[in-house]
């Protein structure tokens, strides 16, 4: 069987088992005593092993099947966990993603040599057993598959016992020569179904359909047959290899769970809630099956963007629409024009949920790195994550990560400060970093902050100096705002001197260069001692968004919504001109003023006096764009300008127009 057409579904799913695995080591560090965490982590490990092996990758299967034997020690309190444990099941995590990476690029491992990994996981098992023994062990009895039933399960059984149904705990075992392993448990699932109700699978029947297993199959099923009856169904299905039926005591079960029940308060309302409301056990059963199996489903990125695409052309024949028609027929055509918008308004929406994902895909990396790079500094830091659910389109999350990157590197090497610094300073030897995500309008807001030494100002100004991006005289009537814009020049660092982490002067002015190639912005707020704070503002989604249009002459220009503050109009001859910048007075503020035209090389109409002007904003940056004409608000699709016209100073894209025409979209973030 030609297992290639997997391979992106292997790489995927191994992706998320390893950030699974990457979570429960570091909250395994911080509770190391946590049998649920180890049963986890091995949990995590006896899967990838499956798939691995199913696809042929004997690397992964070899290092995490030697993980599982050393995790198979510590559940069996064989072994004491330990530092040198966790930290080497850290690099067990490490030479594991690199595989998939090599995997994900190759579709092959690579040379990453694990032999002296496993070594030290043999040594720390204090012996090095055939894999027989293990798998010997593996199959003593049933207790694994029973310990941790859920409480719905357990539910179930009760309700079951009432009505004289048995339970079995049913281990199978395929022959490895089994090629078709799918289609084999689907047949062994109509037999067993025809005499049974089957209420927990390992894997999971997901897991099962798309052969991500190994060759091992546990149930435990629902019956008024006698053992020999199973037994008999499931050897008359080939290419099974081993088969053990064991009876479960419901009784035993339900009697422990009481007792565990009874010691937290209010289970046992949850109980008797729970089997007030099961009418019967066939029903109860098939409801729960249901609940099991979640109804989510992957969709390749590239089909939502068609789909987003095929959106995007229905607003613009909406739009067109919009254009067109005789009076006779207007009132029918505003008819036919509300009802596409509603459709088109509902299908936009819907399409854009489907795109959007917790930025918690994000996060999830960060404690590691955190971890990993406060270990090398020789510094304490505790990161806090709040708002992981806070969504954001797709195409944003893959562009948001290397920034933030940065920033985390750039709080922890010059912001917090060592645990002795800190002593000296009456502040707490762990260090505070904080990343935080939550929504604003139409935008999302990421802020990291740390509680460390913040910017020295002082530093900045004299290394700009330095450096000849602006003179002395100049630098010193600079506002403390002005001087921290320096930190993103290009090449800009104050690293006295270089290190892995930071120095070579590449950092925040690819930050910010990332940033604002999605429209998002970036500002930066720091105390003396106190710590600093970088907030990113990036749109919800690339695609579709509301914009002004405006008239220059006889073009037609677009401004996003989001980057206006408001509209108004102002008299010609009050403008003046503050080192060579035209500046005006409007609400007791010192407004700078933009004349759009000359920006992109249209004729200034210079003898009006009343000029209509749109005010946007960057941060706490204002501008007001002086403008010929206000067309109106309309929702327009982002098109790319695509490689050849990428670049272009102050435009940020095109949109298609009602009739057909072409309008550029204003990059606000540049012209101010």
């Amino acid at each position: 069987m030609d297992v290639n057409q997997y391979l992106e579904i292997f790489i995927e799913e191994a992706k998320e088992h390893l950030q699974n695995m990457n979570e429960n080591l570091l909250n395994l560090e911080k509770n190391p005593d946590d049998m649920e965490l180890i049963n986890e982590i091995f949990r995590v490990a006896h899967t990838l092993k499956g798939m691995a092996g199913t696809m042929g990758f004997e690397k992964v299967q070899s290092l995490t099947h030697q993980m599982e034997n050393l995790l198979d020690e510590i559940r069996s309190s064989k072994i004491e966990i330990n530092v040198d444990i966790i930290d080497t099941l850290f690099e067990c995590f490490d030479v594991l993603e690199e595989y998939i990476t090599s995997i994900s690029i190759s579709g092959e491992e690579g040379n990453i040599d694990s032999s002296g990994l496993v070594n030290r996981l043999n040594a720390l098992l204090g012996n090095s057993k055939n894999e027989e023994v293990n798998e010997e062990q593996n199959e003593e009895n049933f207790d694994d598959q029973i310990r941790d039933l859920e409480d719905h399960v357990i539910n179930i059984l009760s309700k079951a016992k009432e009505d004289g149904y048995k339970a079995y705990s049913i281990k199978i075992r395929l022959d490895e020569n089994c090629m078709l392993k799918s289609a084999r448990a689907f047949i062994l699932f109509n037999k067993l179904e025809a005499i049974s109700e089957i209420i927990k699978s390992e894997p999971s029947v997901e897991d099962i359909e798309d052969e991500k297993f190994d060759f091992e199959i546990s149930l435990i099923v629902l019956t008024k047959e006698e053992k020999s009856l199973i037994e008999k169904e499931i050897n008359s299905v080939s290419e099974i290899e081993k088969v053990e039926v064991a009876e479960i005591n419901i009784g035993k079960i339900i009697k422990d769970q009481k007792e565990s029940l009874g010691k937290k308060e209010g289970n046992k309302a949850f109980v008797k809630k729970n089997k007030s409301k099961t009418p019967s056990t066939t029903t109860n059963i098939k409801k729960k099956k249901n609940n099991i199996v979640g109804k989510t489903v992957r969709v390749d990125i590239d089909r939502l963007d068609n789909l987003m695409n095929l959106v995007s052309e229905l607003i613009i024949i909406k739009t067109r629409m919009e254009d067109i028609g005789d009076d006779s027929k207007r009132q029918n055509m505003n008819e036919a024009i509300e009802y596409l918008e509603r459709i088109t308004t509902n299908l936009h929406d819907a399409v854009m949920k489907v795109r959007m994902v917790p930025i918690e895909r994000v996060f999830n990396r960060f404690p590691r790195m955190v971890r990993d790079l406060s270990k090398e500094l020789g510094k304490k830091v505790n990161l806090e994550m709040t708002g992981k659910e806070t969504e954001v389109d797709r195409t944003v999350i893959d562009e948001i990560g290397d920034p933030l990157v940065h920033l985390i590197r750039n709080s922890i090497d010059h912001g917090i400060e060592s645990p002795d610094e800190r002593n000296k300073l009456g502040k707490d030897e762990t260090g505070t970093l904080k990343l935080k995500a939550y929504p604003d309008g139409n935008h999302v807001v990421i802020e990291v902050e740390d509680d460390g030494r913040g910017i020295d100002i002082e530093k900045v100004r004299k290394k700009a100096i330095e450096r000849g991006i602006v003179s002395e005289d100049r630098a010193k009537d600079l506002p403390k705002e002005e001087i921290i814009e320096f930190l993103f020049e290009a090449g800009f660092s104050t690293a006295n001197e270089i290190s892995d982490v930071s120095g070579r002067g590449v950092g925040l002015d690819v930050v910010k260069t990332k940033i604002e190639s999605i429209g998002g912005i970036i500002e930066t707020k720091t105390e003396s001692n106190k710590g600093t704070k970088f907030s990113i503002r990036i749109p919800l989604t690339l695609a579709i968004i509301q914009a002004l249009l405006i008239k220059l002459k006889e073009e037609i220009y677009a401004i996003p919504l989001s980057s206006i503050k408001e509209i108004s109009t102002i008299n010609s001859e009050k403008i003046r001109k503050v080192q060579n910048q035209e500046v005006i007075l409007f609400r007791n503020k010192t407004l700078p003023i933009i004349r759009l035209n000359r920006i992109v090389g249209i004729e200034d109409n210079i003898n009006k006096k009343e000029l209509v002007i749109v005010i946007v904003k960057k941060g706490e940056k204002e501008a007001g764009l002086i403008v010929d004409e206000l067309i109106g608000q309309q929702e327009i699709v982002i098109k790319s300008l695509g490689k050849f016209l990428s670049g272009i100073k102050h435009i940020a894209g095109a949109t298609i127009l009602g009739n057909g025409s072409i309008s550029l979209i204003l990059d606000v973030n540049s012209l101010l």
